[in-house]
């Protein structure tokens, strides 16, 4: 198969890069695509360092291996610790993810921006180096979310134990006056419906999916590297192939689920 119609490999902790996956399905839709949740290690905002760049290492050599001519690292935590590593190693186009802080900012009235993220997100350099960025052009108050991957895992997307636990959280940026909401993790657009309900229609919620779709077109196209094939809309099972290091049984539910149509996805073996 000619390089440009090889396939792009997609990967996350579990099914919240489906969120990203949605965003380049979209705009590149004559792309075949490789998803891995790597969920058997879900969630890898309270693993080391050490596993996280483990697993990123692993799973991109996989995709290497299924003869993929891209890689969207669409993971926060993930990004922060392991992309450098992947892209000294690969030389094929690597995309991570950043929360999306600058068009917040640039587009913020009240000059308050409320970012929502993992802890180990949080404490990465990345983010801190982010945050030296535009913390001067605007407020930035970062809020840690422990337990809501988890929930998001479970395929709770709107039960009072999530929606108390989004109110603790949203509770202290509304109280400073936030208009623009950043949503620093692949999982958290599962759940913006729900926040949207707690914060109401004044404050913009703001993620990453999309621009990390143009991102990865730009790449894409740089490097000659973008499909001709028109690929039949009909025909999805065809273009896209899902995976997962854990419980099939479990996971597949929640990804039929979460992407909006029946998905089976094959069991990642390491």
């Amino acid at each position: 198969m000619e390089l440009k119609e090889q396939s792009i490999g997609v990967f996350d902790s579990g099914v919240g890069g489906l969120s990203v996956l949605t965003h380049i399905h979209a705009s590149l839709p004559d792309e075949r695509l490789h998803y891995v949740a790597d969920s058997a290690y879900m969630p890898y905002g309270c693993k080391s360092d050490q596993l996280v760049e483990s697993r990123c290492m692993s799973i991109a050599d996989f995709f290497v291996e299924q003869g993929c001519k891209a890689i969207v690292v669409a993971c926060n935590t993930a990004t922060a610790v392991a992309v450098q590593q992947l892209r000294l190693k690969y030389d094929i186009p690597v995309i991570g993810m950043e929360p999306a802080v600058k068009p917040a900012v640039n587009s913020s009235r009240a000059g308050v921006v409320g970012v929502l993220a993992t802890s180990a997100t949080i404490a990465s350099d990345k983010f801190k180096q982010l945050g030296l960025r535009h913390g001067s052009e605007a407020r930035l108050i970062v809020q840690a979310c422990p337990g809501l991957v988890e929930q998001i895992e479970m395929g709770e997307l709107n039960t009072a134990k999530t929606r108390s636990m989004l109110q603790s959280y949203l509770d202290p940026l509304m109280q400073a006056g936030m208009d623009r909401l950043v949503l620093g993790c692949t999982h958290y657009p599962f759940v913006s419906p729900l926040i949207r309900e707690i914060i109401g229609e004044e404050v913009t919620i703001v993620d990453s999916g999309d621009a990390i779709a143009r991102e990865l077109e730009r790449q894409l196209s740089a490097n000659g590297l973008l499909s001709l094939a028109n690929i039949d809309a009909q025909d999805e099972s065809a273009s896209i192939v899902f995976w997962s290091s854990g419980d099939i049984q479990k996971v597949e539910p929640l990804m039929s689920k979460l992407w909006g149509k029946a998905t089976v996805p094959n069991q990642l073996l390491f």
